[in-house]
């Protein structure tokens, strides 16, 4: 096995078991027997348990942005953009639910480099989410485009919590509710002209 494929397997593995059993109460030892690898090994690989957290949410973070973009760049209205986006996230948290819970219910219990790495993750979705509303919204202030962008990361955090704790929902039901608050909040500032967003799947 790759170098790649082993790192792979390892960070595959790790969140899983972080998952399952939060940051606090996940072993590296756990984590060696479940890969086959040796507890060393993990740690030349990710240097400390929250090294470990830290490049999993980091391989998210640039899985969340690829799945998110993809789903957008074939939208041209406003609404549907907002749509695509709002399913591709929620599919998104459908698959990492457990790890994805577990950051957000043990924000402050791993240590500096994964909460470093969870905020850039929050970054980078605040500055796709701000580029889309400037493009849509171009009679919106600055501040009311950056206020909406906080609205709808905290939002969209908080409904994805909701998802993970309701398997009857699915990624759509959820990205129904929330493209349906933010366009009656943003419609005041969209260009004319959009398209409405299609019907959930």
């Amino acid at each position: 096995m790759s170098r790649a494929e082993r790192e792979r397997q390892m960070l595959d593995v790790a969140e899983r078991v972080f998952g399952e059993r939060g940051y606090q109460a996940t072993s590296m030892d756990e984590v060696a027997e479940r890969c086959g690898v040796s507890k060393p090994m993990i740690y030349e690989y990710f240097g400390s348990k929250d090294g470990l957290l830290a490049a999993c949410v980091s391989r998210s973070k640039a899985e969340l942005l690829d799945v998110t973009q993809k789903a957008m760049a074939g939208a041209t209205a406003p609404e549907d953009i907002l749509w695509r986006g709002m399913v591709a996230y929620f599919r998104f948290i459908d698959e990492h639910g457990d790890s994805f819970a577990m950051l957000l219910r043990e924000p402050m219990a791993a240590g500096p480099d994964a909460v470093t790495a969870i905020e850039e993750t929050r970054r980078q979705q605040s500055t796709l989410i701000a580029g889309v509303l400037a493009t849509f919204a171009p009679s919106a202030p600055a501040a009311t485009i950056e206020a909406y962008t906080q609205i709808i990361m905290g939002a969209s955090e908080r409904m994805a919590l909701w998802q993970t704790s309701r398997p009857e929902l699915s990624a759509e039901d959820t990205a129904r509710y929330m493209t349906d608050f933010c366009w009656r909040g943003l419609s005041p500032y969209l260009a004319p002209g959009g398209e409405g967003r299609p019907a959930p799947r």
